[in-house]
């Protein structure tokens, strides 16, 4: 018996062993970072009070928090780092009401200090901001009333700012770190958000980790506390061939901007999930210049959108994951004017008049319409992003039925806006997302930085001047509607369609949610399911 005792006892104690091997194994492989697809090195760098670009939003809404946060699904502004805020009658004075409990990862206290800093810094000519410095519209001075109240001037009313203000590129940096890192910044940056900045190498990945003591997230984050993930790893998936490869190989486990048919093939996938998230803002669209002949006559402008099939061309490439645009904004924008959907449906044969109308003919045969001695050439300007290529193609199929050439020009972004701002196209396509309709202005304002229309309507100038001082959001709303109906009414632009961003990711990871801009994921909130560590 004694023998037999003996030898059981080892063996049990080599099963337990090997029961508790396994149990380790399977609790280290218990996921506790993600990689998450960028697909756009940013140019400008990573510092969001410099550069402009969509893309280092999507990391660093995680590292930095701001004033006053949006909801997504009502627009109104809730607490962020400012508990409350006043607005003097006059639209001039915002008066900011701080946490105490807030500090920067370096541990520096938040305080009025400090968004003063901030500011000003955004405001100085030599940061050189891109974007940061026109959300501030007519900025004059931040004033320390005290160490929690901060009090912010403006020139003039400016109803975007508490918009501006809850964008990450008035995201709130640790003065501390500003003044050590000066123009290095970029790579040192230091939040007050749920994730911390550990190291930024261009074009490869950017690495954040979790900050243990986020104590004070807005009322919008599902999670109040710290993030659940570790670690979250960016990396640049810039070809997006490569995009649906990486997920379905576990290289990465988010990917923004997956091209459609790959969206749709992933979605069909029982391990992934597919976040279609509506982008407010521009539409997609095509400027067409006012100036240059021979789309300075609005019939040939009018003729391009009724010989354009958008529908056609929404489904043939974006598989039907995009809506149809009307008008110069999209759907789920802050003042869109559903009553743009009445203009311009497809017509051939009211093009083929317009332009009979206009003079040209064609006299000869060739299938193009001459006038003068000249052919209907157009001269198109597009960037390689957005499957712009894809959609000119077809856009010179459908007008070559009606007797329009179409030279198409695929340019570099500086280019594009090198060739914009001398004049030399007929078309060029542009958009810009935002959440505030202020964003018009930039485009059809007589001087504004994008007025590829080339438009100067000193009653349109006056509506959007008026529309960025009006407090009253009623007001607003019909003074952008107005300014809709005339962009149509005119033909500036011909809209294609509204933007839609598909993120997929895999289908073990919840609460992925995406702010007011569309583009910036609250990543406090991702947690793996239970699943996923058994």
């Amino acid at each position: 018996m004694k023998p037999r005792q003996c030898l059981r006892i080892p063996s049990l104690l080599v099963i337990f062993s090997l029961l508790l091997v396994g149990c380790t194994s399977r609790q280290a492989k218990e996921p506790t970072r993600i990689v998450y697809g960028l697909t756009l090195a940013p140019v400008s760098g990573f510092d969001p009070h410099i550069g402009a670009s969509s893309e280092l939003g999507i990391p660093l809404t995680s590292v930095y928090d701001t004033l006053v946060y949006q909801d997504p699904e009502t627009g109104a502004f809730v607490p962020g780092l400012a508990e409350r805020w006043e607005v003097s009658d006059d639209g001039r004075t915002y008066t900011f009401y701080l946490r105490s409990d807030v500090h920067f990862h370096d541990g520096t206290p938040f305080n009025a200090e400090a968004v003063k800093v901030n500011l000003d810094r955004i405001a100085d000519p030599e940061t050189g901001s891109r974007k940061a410095v026109f959300l501030l519209g007519p900025y004059d001075r931040t004033e320390v009333v005290d160490e929690r109240t901060v009090r912010i001037h403006l020139k003039e009313p400016y109803a975007p700012l508490l918009d501006g203000l809850s964008q990450v590129y008035l995201g709130m940096a640790s003065p501390a770190a500003l003044r050590r890192w000066g123009a290095d910044y970029q790579f040192h940056q230091v939040g007050t958000g749920p994730y911390r900045f550990v190291e930024y190498v261009p074009n490869d990945h950017l690495l954040l980790r979790r900050n243990p003591d986020y104590r004070w997230g807005p009322s919008l984050f599902a999670r109040q506390g710290p993030p659940a993930i570790e670690e979250i790893e960016f990396r640049f998936y810039v070809d997006p061939a490569t995009r649906a490869l990486a997920l379905e190989s576990g290289e990465a486990q988010v990917m923004g901007e997956v091209p459609p048919q790959d969206a749709q093939r992933l979605e069909a996938d029982e391990r992934f999930r597919l976040y279609p998230v509506p982008i407010p803002g521009m539409s997609l669209q095509f400027h067409i210049n006012t100036q240059k002949a021979p789309t300075d006559d609005r019939r040939i402008r009018q003729a391009l959108l009724y010989a354009t099939d958008r529908e056609a061309i929404v489904q043939t490439v974006f598989g039907g994951t995009s809506p149809v645009a009307y008008g110069p904004l999209t759907a789920v924008t802050l003042g869109y004017d559903p009553a743009v959907r009445q203009f311009y449906p497809y017509d051939p044969d009211r093009a083929r008049a317009l332009l009979e109308e206009a003079g040209w003919t064609d006299a000869d045969g060739d299938g193009v319409r001459e006038r003068d001695g000249q052919p209907l050439q157009l001269e198109v300007y597009i960037g390689s992003w957005g499957f712009l290529p894809e959609v000119t193609q077809l856009l010179q199929d459908q007008w070559q039925q009606v007797g329009i050439r179409v030279n198409a020009r695929v340019v570099p972004f500086g280019e594009l806006l090198e060739a914009t701002g001398k004049g030399a196209h007929h078309l060029a396509a542009f958009f810009l997302s935002g959440s505030d309709p202020d964003l018009l202005r930039t485009f059809f304002h007589s001087e504004g930085g994008f007025n590829m229309a080339r438009v100067a309507d000193a009653e349109v100038d006056g509506w959007l001047d008026q529309a960025a001082r009006e407090q009253d959001p009623a007001a607003r709303t019909a003074l952008y509607r107005r300014v809709q109906q005339r962009i149509m009414e005119e033909a500036w632009i011909l809209p294609i369609r509204d933007y839609v961003n598909l993120n997929v990711a895999d289908a073990r990871l919840r609460g992925l949610r995406y702010d007011a801009r569309g583009w910036f994921p609250w990543l406090v909130d991702l947690e793996w399911a239970p699943s996923a560590s058994r």
